[in-house]
């Protein structure tokens, strides 16, 4: 009789911890799937904020015409990335809109007299705030298909995994060949500044 409870004890532990796995693959995956919806609502944000804040500081900033073409472009591209799912489309409008903060902060520091003002003070916290945010939502797409990967190829959850049919997670698209995957002697060097 013994014998007998304990054999039922372990069948019982281990449908316990089929069911705990499976549940686990099951809320990372949806987990998975909202963390790129989020990279999709914080680039919404940006399409809605942007323009309001664009023509405000049209104003202060008509001299600089080709910076409103970048600002006009990456809107544009936020807006086709936003509402297409296609993490390559929603990595390029981030990154366009990621790549016009320098060249803002560059224009406002060139230009002393529009330095001061609240308006362009404003654009840039949001943007930089906007840039933070999608940051974030990407870091957190990484971490969770790092955790859904890791779990579907090591053992024992692997044999869940299979057993189920869970596949490992793209997370974001990167290249696995170029330059950003070296570093340059010169890059290893301290970096100077000097005001």
């Amino acid at each position: 009789m013994n014998g007998t409870l304990i054999l039922i004890i372990a069948a019982a532990v281990i449908c316990l911890y089929l069911i705990n796995l499976y549940n686990w693959f099951q809320t990372a995956k949806t987990r998975i799937i909202a963390s790129i919806q989020d990279i999709g609502n914080q680039l919404k944000r940006q399409a809605n904020l942007v323009p309001n804040l664009e023509n405000s500081v049209k104003g202060y900033l008509k001299h600089e015409k080709g910076i409103y073409e970048e600002i006009t472009s990456a809107r544009k591209l936020v807006d086709k990335a936003s509402g297409s799912g296609d993490m390559t489309k929603i990595e390029k409008a981030s990154d366009a809109i990621s790549n016009l903060v320098p060249k803002l902060q560059i224009l406002v520091e060139s230009n002393p007299e529009i330095k001061g003002t609240e308006v362009v003070t404003r654009l840039m916290d949001e943007l930089r705030d906007t840039s933070d945010k999608l940051m974030y939502a990407r870091r957190v797409v990484i971490d969770l298909s790092a955790d859904f990967n890791t779990k579907v190829v090591t053992f024992p959850s692997n044999l869940v995994a299979n057993l189920f049919g869970f596949k490992t997670q793209k997370g974001l698209a990167t290249p696995m060949e170029g330059a950003h995957l070296s570093v340059s002697e010169d890059e290893t060097k301290d970096t100077k500044v000097s005001l």
